[in-house]
């Protein structure tokens, strides 16, 4: 099994609770919007395999806009703000609105962690487990700070 913690919208802010979670993650995911390159360097700085993106608001980061990542036959792509017309793939995972989702829409499972460090609109800061068995099963659980 693989675990993966995802998080988005740090803005700039990491709270402890989540650091000390993300040390047991065997993969990190952030979905952009670190808003600094102190906050990526605390992500780069936990030691794991990290995999992030490029937000609305972060500028001068060495980071792509997007990637495409294969886990045990399951395709993921990941992005900050979720497109009109997405791509072909099983998982979708973005960030940008704050707000937590998890939808099934055709054959495309879209996932939102949600902030952990700028909530609105109502819902708690909150960041995701994601865990992949080898046999490509996939399970996603919310973690509310």
């Amino acid at each position: 099994m693989l675990r993966i913690a995802v998080i988005s919208d740090s803005h700039g802010k990491v709270p402890g609770g989540v650091f000390e979670s993300l040390k047991e993650a065997d993969e990190i995911w952030h979905l952009g919007d670190f808003c600094n390159l102190s906050t990526l360097g605390v992500f780069l700085g936990i030691g794991k395999p990290f995999y992030g993106v490029l937000g609305n608001n972060d500028f001068d980061l060495d980071l792509p806009p997007r990637l495409d990542l294969t886990r045990f036959g399951r395709t993921f792509h990941i992005v900050h703000i979720l497109p009109r017309r997405p791509p072909f793939c099983d998982f979708l995972l973005f960030g940008h609105t704050h707000v937590p989702r998890d939808e099934q829409v055709g054959s495309c499972r879209l996932l939102n962690p949600g902030t952990i460090g700028k909530p609105n609109k109502g819902s708690p800061p909150s960041w995701a487990w994601l865990e992949i068995q080898e046999n490509g099963e996939v399970a996603w659980s919310l973690n509310p700070i």
